[in-house]
């Protein structure tokens, strides 16, 4: 049994090697599009790293991040990220919640006083922490009045909150994005925890996931670490004004490195990894939540294909999060910000165990439409394919039982292995007549490969023959133990 574990996580690893080398090979492709998204949208400095199964495998800094001291940017320089921040809220509200401190469908005024009656109309349903997480509260879009609220105190915010609310819509009813929203679920973490969100968070997320050069407070950075914000005008780099950390931070207050950013970054990767265990921060499971559709957005033209052209994308909103799905099925998972001197993006595909994390000092940026478009490039020119699906015990036993049947079907009616529905769907004489063609045409038979997972409960899988190959696939049935529901045979 070592001997086969230990044979697994070989294979595991030459696989991540595999992929890091072919990433590598195109780095200085790579490099040539960040340095001309640089010089295309005047940014004093990008920064950016290439994260492959919870490990960087490139970062590049290039740039000044502060023109009085002439500092360039490095691997130590710490960037305000903006609306990146908020995922950290969800993370700790999660946390909250596994540890049955408080639920999802809770309403808000549960938490915060202030809000109890305030209503989209009267029959509109209460506001709820889950309608914060996913922006679906009801309040306008709040970009850029949000932005200059980062440094306001808890006392005005909510007296703010007991004047009363504007809502745009009722609650549950459609996606709209909220600054408020993620202000209120800071202001929850402190209600429940006992401690400020931001103690909340250094000692629950940070300081385990060893994020020692992370900070809500820009006064704390150390200096020559410190990227200024600013604005490109009149041919000139201005600078530009720095908010404090105050009740509104925890949308977008949070500043960080690229290293550490990385290290978040992981925990969201090995989600997705069957082999590591679950993170001391949040289960595996509750990562995933996370990262569900659970909000629609939009359908939009802001993908790109792997050659730059742009393709159609449906866009999501989790909790915290953003995911969205291209014209060529790659999904990512992550968040973008942007604050007056700054533009950030962070992208993990799932599938392919790669991620990318993009800071600039420049006003809004535009991190996120670059990493939208260098991911696909990275995909299609690496030539990289996604991590198969883990294949669960159960399809790989009905993979020989079925196998054994084949192409005969003989007494296949009477075996156990096959659902209620099987043979009210399929008849015993044409599975029969259909399997000993497609054998014959494929010739003496090579190989059985092995079974390629869509899930635990279906999957298909090549039969190599002499003369032309064979395709199967099959579904299982959801009773216990799993039977086959569903079948196909291809010649390919």
């Amino acid at each position: 049994m070592k001997n086969i574990f230990f044979f697994l996580f070989l294979s595991i690893n030459l696989f991540a090697q595999s992929k890091e080398d072919k990433i590598k090979t195109i780095i200085p492709d790579i490099e040539a599009k960040f340095q001309d998204f640089k010089i295309k949208n005047h940014l004093s400095s990008v920064s950016y790293a290439l994260v492959l199964d919870g490990k960087i495998i490139h970062q590049s800094n290039n740039g000044i991040i502060n023109y009085k001291t002439q500092k360039e940017a490095d691997n130590q320089s710490v960037y305000r990220i903006a609306s990146m921040s908020k995922s950290f809220a969800s993370v700790a509200i999660l946390q909250l919640r596994d540890a049955g401190k408080l639920k999802l469908d809770d309403p808000v005024s549960k938490y915060i006083k202030e809000l109890k009656g305030q209503k989209y109309s009267n029959d509109a349903p209460e506001i709820t922490i889950r309608h914060l997480l996913t922006h679906a509260a009801g309040f306008p879009e709040d970009n850029p009045w949000g932005d200059r609220q980062l440094g306001i105190s808890e006392a005005s915010m909510l007296s703010m909150f007991k004047k009363g609310i504007s809502f745009s819509t009722e609650p549950g009813v459609g996606y709209e994005y909220s600054n408020m929203g993620f202000a209120m679920l800071g202001y929850i973490i402190k209600k429940v925890s006992g401690q400020s969100y931001q103690n909340y968070i250094i000692n629950h997320v940070w300081k385990p996931l060893g994020m020692i050069n992370t900070y809500w407070d820009y006064q704390k950075v150390p200096q020559n670490q410190l990227a200024m914000g600013y604005r490109y005008l009149r041919e000139e780099y201005v600078e530009q004004p720095i908010e404090g950390d105050g009740a509104y931070g925890i949308m977008g207050g949070v500043l960080t490195s690229i290293q550490d950013f990385a290290k978040y970054m992981a925990m969201h990767q090995a989600a997705y990894q069957a082999s590591a265990p679950n993170s001391s921060i949040l289960k595996k499971s509750s990562i995933r939540e996370m990262h569900f559709p659970s909000n629609f957005n939009t359908m939009n033209n802001r993908g790109y294909t792997g050659t730059g052209e742009p393709c159609s994308n449906v866009a999501f909103y989790g909790y915290g999060l953003r995911i969205d799905q291209n014209c060529n099925q790659i999904r990512t998972v992550g968040h973008s910000g942007g604050l007056p001197g700054y533009g950030s993006d962070w992208k993990i595909l799932p599938n392919y165990g790669l991620g990318i994390v993009t800071f600039t000092n420049g006003t809004y940026g535009s991190a996120s439409a670059m990493n939208t478009q260098i991911l696909p490039f990275i995909v299609a020119k690496a030539g990289l394919a996604p991590d198969p699906f883990p294949v669960s015990p159960i399809l790989k036993q009905r993979q020989s039982e079925l196998m054994a049947l084949l192409p005969s079907w003989q007494h296949a009616d009477k075996s156990p292995i096959f659902a209620q529905n099987f043979f009210l769907d399929y008849f015993s004489d044409l599975l029969k007549t259909e399997a000993e063609d497609i054998f014959e045409k494929a010739g003496n038979i090579i190989k059985v490969h092995d079974i390629v997972a869509e899930n635990a409960l279906r999957g298909k899988f090549v039969i190599e023959g002499e003369k032309a190959n064979i395709e199967i696939y099959f579904t299982l049935s959801p009773e216990n133990p799993p039977l086959i529901q569903e079948y196909d045979i291809l010649l390919k």
